[in-house]
């Protein structure tokens, strides 16, 4: 029995409810524009795009991403949630754009007149080479000159949300954008609209995302996708363990035999400072113990 209120956004079912059927457009239309408004502008309206028939083989078509749509000027978004880390997750991103740029190709004369390509990834972890940047969450990415910074081609933008980065709490969110990554980070622990997020797009996010309100085969198809996502955590969660114990085992390991490399050494210097006390020469010493040269010229007793 689910004892949530409201759905997790990170199933596959909970993301798809509230972004990607057209009777919920609404809602992607206002977080792709709290996302994008710098890069893009207002977004006025948007079109689900069909998946299938991008990719020239077979094996393109499979690799179909969560959301695809279009805006009025013809400008491609490709919205991507991915709940676990994954090898390549980037390469895998690089690969999906150029679904849509292939699809503009035309027939005979044309100019290569691209329409701009966003992929936005939405992700339930942290990259490792971001790790540090501990207060970084947003990443915008584009084709740039690395000496000047300046953007070489502003047509193919990526853009990364680190979501387990946002940690602000409800009382020190600021702006409406800060909002959208507060409820998608808690909205399953939430179990009643806060006052801070009384907005009209809001009330209505937490309407569609009430369990309550599901018939029995969107909650057959929720419990589903919320068994997968658990699963996944746990099996993610048990790899990790598994790979701290061995790694303590091995620092175990590897520690004793520092320890006894070192009091093999401690026992040398010893023995050496003993001869040095009788009289031996250092070339006997050295011969006796292993020790160099220099090691032993510096014993002082």
């Amino acid at each position: 029995m689910l004892t949530e209120k409201y759905i997790n956004p990170f199933t596959d079912y909970g993301f798809k409810r509230l972004f990607g059927e057209e009777a919920h457009k609404d809602l992607l239309l206002d977080f792709l524009n709290e996302l994008l408004y710098e890069e893009q502008g207002q977004i006025k309206s948007l079109t689900f795009l069909k998946t299938e028939h991008l990719g020239s083989t077979e094996t393109d078509r499979k690799a179909i991403f969560d959301l695809y749509c279009e805006n009025e000027k013809g400008e491609k978004f490709i919205v991507e949630l991915q709940k676990t880390k994954q090898n390549f997750f980037k390469e895998r991103a690089l690969y999906y754009s150029t679904f849509p740029i292939q699809e503009q190709a035309k027939k005979g004369d044309w100019a290569y007149d691209l329409k701009a390509i966003y992929t936005i990834a939405i992700l339930d972890f942290v990259f490792i080479e971001d790790a540090e940047e501990l207060d970084k969450y947003k990443y915008v990415i584009k084709l740039s000159d690395i000496e000047t910074n300046k953007v070489f081609y502003d047509k193919l933008t990526f853009v990364y949300l680190e979501m387990p980065k946002f940690k602000k709490a409800l009382a020190d969110i600021e702006t409406h954008f800060e909002k959208w990554l507060y409820v998608l980070r808690h909205l399953n622990e939430l179990e009643k609209i806060p006052a801070k997020l009384s907005e009209k797009v809001f009330s209505r996010l937490f309407e569609v995302a009430e369990i309550a309100k599901f018939n029995r085969e969107q909650l057959m198809q929720y419990e589903d996708s919320l068994k997968y996502y658990r699963d996944l955590n746990n099996s993610f969660s048990t790899a990790k363990v598994e790979a701290m114990k061995e790694g303590l085992k091995q620092g175990l390991a590897q520690g004793l035999e520092q320890g006894l490399a070192q009091g093999k050494l401690a026992e040398k210097l010893a023995q050496a400072v003993k001869m040095k006390k009788k009289g031996y020469d250092a070339d006997d010493i050295i011969e006796i113990t292993g020790l160099d040269e220099q090691t032993i010229a510096s014993l002082r007793f």
